[in-house]
Parts: C-alpha cells; sequence; structure tokens
C-alpha cells in the first residue's frame, strides 16, 4: 500500500512516496519551516487520499477514517452492513427519494437482533412478526448517518452536491419515566454491585448510558465533588456530557466502588469492564414488577424529577448537557408545577351559582 512521508531535503522539505519499502517518488514542499512543510504536506496527501468518482461505499469509508477513534465511527461499523448493502455500489447523484424510500421500506420488513437471537426466537416458537421490522427510529439513524458522510464529502470537495435525503418522521418522544418509588424498589431488587452503582450513576448525574460506561476513575473529582461525564478539558464538547456534582448518596457509592477498584472503568464486574447491564437490568425489573425500563428511562426520569423540582429549564439544559435549553422545554417544561400556570391564570372567570344550587337552598 503507498505511504506519503515529509522529509527534509536540500534544506527544505519533500513529500515522498513510498511502495512497498522503496521510494518512488520525491516532490520538494514550497514552504521552508517545519508548521508550513506540515500544512503543506497533509493537504498534498488528503487531496491524493481522496476517492476518483466515488460511490457511497467509497465515501462512507473515507468519512470513518476521518471520524476515527469517534463514536460515530464505531456506530457507522454497526450500520455499515445495512446501509451500504443497500446504498453502496450507487453514486451519491443516483440517490433519489424513491431510493430512500425503498430503503425504509426494505429495513421494516428485516429481522431484527443478531442471528442467534432469531434462532432463540425461532426455536421459542416467537411469532415472527414479533422480530420482524426495524423500527423508524432506527432508519432514521442510518440515514442520517449517510446524510453525515455526504455531506462531510461536499464540504471536502470530493463530490459537487450532497443529495437530499428523505427519511422516516421521528418518533414520537418516550413518555416512559420512573417515580421516585419505583426507582427505589428497582434498586433493592438490583442484586449485583455494579448495577448498583450504574443505577444511582445513571439517576443522580441524568447521564446517557455510552457515558456511564465508559466513564473512567479519572474523571471522578472526589476533591471538588464533580464527575465529568466527557472528556476532562476537552476542546469541543461533546453531546449530552455535562459535568454535575455530586450527590451525597452517589459520592458515599463511588467511594466505596473506588476503595475496590480492579481496573480504570467505573463500572466493572469481576475485574473487567462492563459493556452493558441489559441483562442485568431486565432481570432486576421483573423483580420489581416495573416494565418499560431501559438504560435512557433513567436520563428522562432524572430530568422529569429536576423539573418537578420547579427547578428552572436552564438549569436541567446545563445538567443534561443540551447545547440550548429549547429542546428541554420541549420536551420536560410540561413536568413543571408552574408549567402554564401565569397564562392558565389570565383565563380565570368568575361563576355564579347554578339555578339548581340557588333553588335548593
Amino acid at each position: 500500500m503507498p505511504e506519503y512521508k515529509l522529509q527534509r531535503f536540500r534544506g527544505g522539505y519533500a513529500i515522498c512516496l513510498y511502495e512497498g519499502g522503496k521510494r518512488v517518488s520525491r516532490r520538494g514542499l514550497e514552504s521552508s519551516d517545519a508548521a508550513g512543510a506540515a500544512a503543506e504536506f497533509s493537504r498534498i496527501v488528503a487531496d491524493a487520499s481522496r476517492p476518483i468518482d466515488p460511490d457511497i461505499r467509497k465515501i462512507w469509508d473515507a468519512y470513518c477514517a476521518d471520524r476515527e477513534g469517534r463514536r460515530i465511527a464505531r456506530n457507522m461499523a454497526w450500520s455499515a452492513k445495512a446501509v451500504l448493502g443497500f446504498f453502496g455500489d450507487h453514486k451519491p447523484e443516483e440517490i433519489t427519494t424513491k431510493l430512500c424510500r425503498a430503503y425504509a421500506a426494505q429495513r421494516r420488513a428485516a429481522p431484527r437482533g443478531s442471528a442467534a437471537q432469531q434462532a432463540r426466537w425461532r426455536s421459542a416458537g416467537r411469532p415472527s412478526a414479533q422480530w420482524t421490522g426495524v423500527q423508524d427510529g432506527t432508519i432514521r439513524t442510518e440515514l442520517n448517518q449517510l446524510r453525515a458522510a455526504l455531506l462531510w464529502a461536499e464540504k471536502a470537495k470530493i463530490i459537487v452536491k450532497a443529495p437530499a435525503i428523505e427519511m422516516p418522521s421521528a418518533p414520537a418522544p418516550r413518555e416512559r419515566h420512573l417515580t421516585r418509588d419505583e426507582f427505589e424498589r428497582l434498586l433493592d431488587a438490583a442484586e449485583t454491585p455494579h448495577l448498583r452503582l450504574y443505577l444511582l450513576l445513571a439517576i443522580s448525574t441524568a447521564g446517557r448510558n455510552a457515558a456511564l460506561l465508559e466513564l473512567t476513575w479519572d474523571r471522578i473529582d472526589f476533591e471538588r465533588g464533580l464527575v465529568f461525564l466527557g472528556e476532562r478539558n476537552m476542546l469541543r464538547p461533546q453531546k449530552g456530557r455535562a459535568t454535575v456534582p455530586m450527590t451525597n448518596g452517589l459520592r458515599a457509592a463511588l467511594t466505596n466502588a473506588h476503595a475496590h477498584r480492579r481496573t480504570d472503568r467505573v463500572i466493572e464486574w469481576a475485574g473487567e469492564p462492563v459493556a452493558s447491564v441489559r441483562t442485568a437490568l431486565t432481570k432486576a425489573t421483573k423483580r420489581a414488577g416495573l416494565i418499560g425500563v431501559t438504560p435512557h428511562v433513567f436520563r428522562h426520569s432524572a430530568a422529569c424529577w429536576l423539573a418537578e423540582a420547579g427547578r428552572p429549564m436552564g438549569e436541567i439544559a446545563a445538567f443534561l448537557g443540551h447545547a440550548d435549553d429549547q429542546i428541554t422545554q420541549r420536551v420536560y417544561a410540561k413536568f413543571s408545577p408552574q408549567y402554564l400556570r401565569t397564562a392558565a391564570g389570565s383565563l380565570e372567570v368568575r361563576t355564579r351559582p347554578s339555578l339548581a344550587s340557588r333553588t335548593t337552598r
């Protein structure tokens, strides 16, 4: 595979191309200082690496390579089989509304879960209608990833214009949230220490599931009583990853877990980082007699509790890591005890006793 290297050359710098360990070409750069040469080198390599007349597969792969190390790249690795299996060989200009609708229709008819899960459902006699049909929310995510890759390709001048991507309507927001009594029942039903700590972290920080499972001890500041759900001193904000203060109950749980830690991850079990709490959570949910409890429910519940306590929407938005409080207002304002109370007071009318009540006196 060809490899480009930046090297000193005649008092300046040059870009060299190697194939099979041997240099096959060398080109002098205009910049004579190290910083300028590095920038020029990066620009030339980027131009040389751009695919010519790319199809969707090449654009997708190039975008993932550009985002390597970020969560979006990992998520797109999961979506690649479905998206590239359908769009991969198409050119950007071939993507139409009709093609997007055909993709959505195909995904709605596709089986869900892994092959092993499908085999278990089939052997258990579970009707195929219950494990067939990808949800519109998942389809939207996949098409959004495709759109992001195409917009990136347009900005990078790999393609002239990114096509419009039609996607299903956004699903209605999930209304399920836990009451304090339900959460306490669930906490009592958690049999493993890692699940109990996860539940306390989830409700006390309103963190996203991924942020909680990726949380490391260097982001727990016991001295200041803070939990950094995102990277400390990060250069760019991470979606939904705020820095929040510890509650007293969370501090006690974290202090105990820190004393017995065996890895750098906060959520661990048997000396290994925990990749998912779904199995343990499902069992605890059944023992607590609850339904509809998923990892996202805790973030939603925390926001509802804050709203029910009358906390300002801006404060709740900051706790959730929202860039502004518009989405917070739309989803959580109705849970506040002051929601539209002043407006409703403007509609108050005086009422007189009804005729029936006057005649019965």
